[in-house]
């Protein structure tokens, strides 16, 4: 063994000149969530936007206006539904296999399926009902009834009636039965026009990002708000930021309101602060229906009326931002088209860890989501209304109603789906400790097959351990020292798993150390130069593997953890703490070298540990995880965490214990 064993608001925010206003904004109008909703919806629900017409042609997904009557019928001539002859049924009355009956070219005539029948014809008998006798004559052995295998004129579709209703959302089908019918214009729903005005004095353009400055904030809250407003019909028109500032907020919603857009968006000033503007904006212009919604994220959203339009204030967190959108402008777009809001689906799962929750607030909770055995499991992930990956990671959203104290581990929960239910069988669940190659794993997964979806959940290696005892998750993430051997996860696996057969695969043996600034402006050298009062430590989060490694440490260099600065300080990642350091907030953190690599900082060696895969006996038959085991055996793979740096993945993909939930079955020291 080594010397130790192996934002703000979207953050849109703060400005730089302060403007004095009449009030400071309270949530005095503050609201539930079905209040708030009742009231917009009394207050917009009649709104509807200009009708106009469009070609029937590009029409798909268009609302309907009017009702559509069918010009011409379907089909306009009575046409043979199949190859054969054309006859007059009464001429083929009597035939039979006892008596067959001839005819001739006068009385049958050839026909292929869509030819318009000969005059006075009214059925088809069918070619291989008929024997051919002469160039001129056919026999046939039963009667033809009146339009048999025949399609009549307006058998589909006849002129005059009604083709579609008005307020019908138009499908391809829809689109080809207008053209058959001879309608090649449509009276539709203009698409609502969306005017969304970022604001924020910190807020630059995402072309201008590499130029962004401390306390600047790259604007993408807009780009995501347009998106939504386009996936509801909208027709999004997003303007350049306005600063921080009373008078040019005022200004950017008196343009909203006198132009041609439906909706007024105002990003960002939504929230009770001394400088958040937007609420005494649209008090000055128009009337605030409600200031504050009892939900999480997305209190801080306003709803009100400029001028007899819609206006919203969209809080600034990204998530706030998109809760606010989903709650109040989706349902707002399409009824402005004249449609109802599409329900979101939804499926049954178990709650994967307590959820506590206010009562009073409506929490939205994003989660992932895979079926573990027979059940459909949903585990949180954070919670942050400004953590924008928290709903790029997530399967689902398990809303918590107002009224509830939170969700107990083990209950069945609805959630809402972010991904197809068929995706659900494809997702191969990830709990435990974080490692950088994890992210290889997922893109290589996709690679090899784009069905399988990795959902990761980062909390640590004991953790991990927790969620596979409980049937939580397909296998976990591990690297756990016992301090008394020296060993990694074996005596883990001993104590926390019985009764639950895992494998040990090894993943790769890593460098662990101090990260610290590029040049090391503190000048430190070890774990003890983390006494300095001048030095800020940041740690990772207790039941970590890297945290179990850094107290024996501690522990063996008999340095007390309570006078390290930042010691109380955590976070779940190996990046995150790695960004600590880069930004300033911490002057060293205990991370592994990759980290140190990928952000171009400092690295102090501290030891070499072994960080494997526990795995659920139950997955390990399972496709998805003979997948991942096969990447992780791979020469590409190697190849790739390799070049990261501070891995050795010769071993990687070994199995290096078999545990029948009772008794190691196969083990290797390590």
């Amino acid at each position: 063994m080594t010397a130790c064993p192996a934002l703000g608001r979207h953050l849109h925010g703060e400005t730089s000149r302060a403007v004095k206003i009449p009030k400071r904004n309270i949530y005095l109008k503050m609201k539930t969530l079905a209040e708030a909703q009742e009231i917009w919806q009394g207050r917009t629900g009649a709104l509807r936007t200009a009708e106009e017409e469009v070609q029937a042609v590009s029409s798909l997904g268009r609302i309907t206006s009017r009702p559509i009557i069918a010009i011409r019928s379907v089909p306009h001539y009575h046409g043979a539904a199949m190859d054969g002859y054309a006859v007059r049924a009464r001429d083929t009355y009597g035939a039979s296999d006892a008596t067959p009956l001839r005819l001739t070219g006068q009385s049958a005539h050839p026909v292929d399926t869509g030819d318009p029948l000969p005059k006075e014809a009214d059925a088809v008998i069918m070619i291989e009902h008929v024997e051919r006798v002469s160039q001129s004559e056919i026999e046939i052995r039963s009667a033809a009834f009146p339009w048999q295998h025949v399609r009549k004129v307006g058998e589909d579709i006849v002129a005059g009636e009604l083709l579609l209703p008005r307020q019908h959302v138009l499908r391809p089908a829809d689109v080809g039965s207008l053209l058959a019918a001879g309608v090649l214009r449509v009276s539709v729903f203009a698409r609502p026009q969306v005017f969304i005005q970022p604001t924020g004095s910190e807020i630059v353009a995402a072309d201008r990002a590499a130029e962004a400055t401390p306390g600047q904030i790259v604007e993408f809250n807009g780009a995501i708000l347009a998106g939504m407003a386009e996936e509801c019909g909208g027709a999004p028109i997003l303007r350049n930021v306005a600063p921080d500032e009373y008078d040019a907020i005022k200004e950017a919603l008196r343009e909203g309101v006198e132009s041609s857009a439906d909706v007024v968006l105002i990003n960002a000033g939504s929230s009770a602060g001394s400088e958040d503007y937007t609420a005494a904006v649209i008090e000055e212009l128009g009337e605030v229906l409600t200031h504050g919604v009892a939900m999480m994220p997305g209190k801080p959203v306003i709803l009100g009326v400029v001028g007899g339009k819609p206006v919203v204030g969209i809080p600034g967190y990204p998530v706030s931002a998109i809760i606010a959108f989903e709650q109040f402008v989706r349902p707002l777009l399409y009824s402005l088209q004249g449609s109802q809001s599409p329900v979101f689906p939804t499926i049954s799962a178990v709650v994967g860890r307590k959820l506590p929750s206010k009562l009073g607030l409506e929490e939205f909770v994003r989660v992932i989501l895979g079926r573990v055995d027979d059940r459909l499991v949903a585990m949180p992930i954070q919670r942050g209304a400004g953590i924008i990956t928290s709903l790029t990671r997530a399967d689902g959203i398990l809303q918590i109603p107002q009224e509830q104290e939170g969700v107990d581990e083990g209950s069945v929960a609805e959630v809402r789906l972010l991904r197809s239910k068929d995706q659900l069988d494809y997702t191969l669940i990830m709990i435990g400790s974080h490692d950088n190659t994890i992210d290889l794993i997922a893109n290589e997964l996709k690679g090899r097959d784009s069905r399988i979806h990795l959902s990761s959940s980062n909390v640590g290696s004991l953790g991990g351990l927790m969620a596979l005892r409980r049937r939580q998750t397909h296998f976990a993430g591990s690297h756990l020292l016992d301090t008394q051997t020296g060993e990694y996860n074996y005596s883990y696996v001993e104590r926390y798993l019985k009764g639950t057969p895992v494998r040990l695969v090894q993943l790769a043996m890593r460098e662990q150390g101090l990260l610290v600034g590029k040049t090391n402006p503190k000048g430190i050298n070890g774990i003890e130069d983390l006494l300095r009062p001048d030095v800020v430590f940041i740690n990772r989060q207790a039941g970590s593997g890297t945290r179990v490694l850094f107290d024996y440490c501690l522990r063996e260099r008999g340095l007390p953890a309570e006078e390290i600065n930042g010691y109380d300080q955590e976070e779940f990642t190996h990046m995150s703490v790695a960004v600590n350091v880069l930004s300033g907030r911490a002057d060293a953190g205990m991370a592994i070298y990759s980290s140190a690599k990928a952000l171009d900082l400092g690295f102090i060696p501290i030891g070499r540990e072994r960080y494997d895969l526990v795995i659920a006996e139950s997955a390990w038959p399972d496709f998805k995880m003979r997948t991942a085991l096969d990447i992780i055996a791979s020469d590409s793979f190697r190849r790739m965490a390799a070049s990261m740096g501070g891995y050795d993945v010769s071993n990687s993909g070994r199995i290096i214990g078999i545990w029948d939930g009772e008794k190691w079955v196969e083990r290797f020291a390590g």
